[in-house]
C-alpha cells in the first residue's frame, strides 16, 4: 500500500506520528465543542477557526489541507475530529522543536523526499491527477512534506537515545515475528546475522513510536482544546 511504502521509504515516523492520536483517542483529554463562528467575527474574517488550543488556533484552512493530504496518501478521507487531533499533536511537537531550536530539513532533503513521494504513485501523470483531485499544488505538497519531515526527525532526535534494544530483543523478534511471517508466505528465512541490523532498527522505530505516543497523550491531557463544530453540530 502507498501508506506503508511512505512509512518505510520516505519519512520514517511521518505517518506513525500522524496516526498516534487516532490510536490513543479514547485516552485523550476531553475536547470541548464550541458553536461555529458568526459571519461577522474576527476569527471568521481571518480564515475560520477549527479549534482553539491554549492561546493559539487551528485554522479551517489547515484542516482542509491536511485532510486533502491524507486523502492523497490513503485514498480515503479522515473525520474532522481525527484531523483536529492530528493538528493538535503536530502543534505540540512543533512547539517542542522550536524551543529546542531544532534545525529544519535542507532544500536538498526536501527535494529528495518530494521525488520519492512521487515515485510511490504508478506514474507522474497519476500523481498530478490525484493532486488535482485533492486540490493540492506542488508548493503545498512540498510544504506539507517539509513540515512532516521536520516533526518526524525531531521525534526521532528526542526519543531515539532512550530506545535501547538488546540482542535478546532482536533474537526474540526474529524468532516470534519475523521468521513466522516469512514462513507463512512461503518465503525463505534468512540467517539472523543477515537481518540483525534491520530488525534492530524496526524495534528502535517501534520503541520511538511508543514513547512518542505516550508523551503526546500525557501532554494533550494538560492542554485545553476547544473545537468549533462545523455547521453547529455537536
Amino acid at each position: 500500500m502507498l501508506r506503508a511504502k511512505i512509512i518505510s521509504g520516505l519519512l520514517a515516523l511521518l505517518l506513525s506520528l500522524v496516526a498516534a492520536p487516532a490510536r490513543a483517542q479514547e485516552q485523550s483529554a476531553p475536547i470541548t465543542h464550541l458553536p461555529p463562528q458568526s459571519e461577522g467575527s474576527a476569527a471568521h474574517t481571518l480564515d475560520g477557526v477549527a479549534a482553539r488550543i491554549e492561546d493559539d488556533v487551528i485554522a479551517e484552512s489547515e484542516l482542509r489541507e491536511l485532510g486533502a493530504f491524507q486523502q492523497l496518501v490513503d485514498g480515503k478521507a479522515k473525520s474532522r475530529s481525527e484531523l483536529i487531533r492530528m493538528l493538535a499533536d503536530q502543534w505540540i511537537v512543533s512547539g517542542e522543536a522550536r524551543t529546542a531550536q531544532y534545525q529544519h530539513p535542507s532544500q536538498a532533503d526536501v527535494d529528495r523526499a518530494y521525488s520519492l513521494f512521487i515515485s510511490q504513485f504508478k506514474s507522474p501523470e497519476e500523481f498530478r491527477a490525484r493532486c488535482a483531485a485533492a486540490g493540492l499544488s506542488e508548493p503545498a505538497i512540498r510544504r506539507l512534506l517539509t513540515q512532516q519531515m521536520y516533526l518526524a526527525h525531531f521525534i526521532d532526535f528526542r526519543f531515539r537515545p532512550a530506545a535501547q534494544i538488546s540482542d535478546q530483543d532482536v533474537e526474540t523478534y526474529y524468532r516470534t515475528e519475523f521468521s513466522p511471517q516469512l514462513r507463512s508466505r512461503g518465503q525463505e528465512v534468512p540467517a539472523l546475522a543477515d537481518v540483525e541490523d534491520t530488525i534492530r532498527e524496526v524495534l528502535i522505530q517501534r520503541a520511538i513510536t511508543e514513547r512518542a505516543t505516550k508523551w503526546l497523550d500525557e501532554t494533550r491531557d494538560r492542554l485545553r482544546i476547544d473545537v468549533v463544530t462545523e455547521g453547529g453540530q455537536p
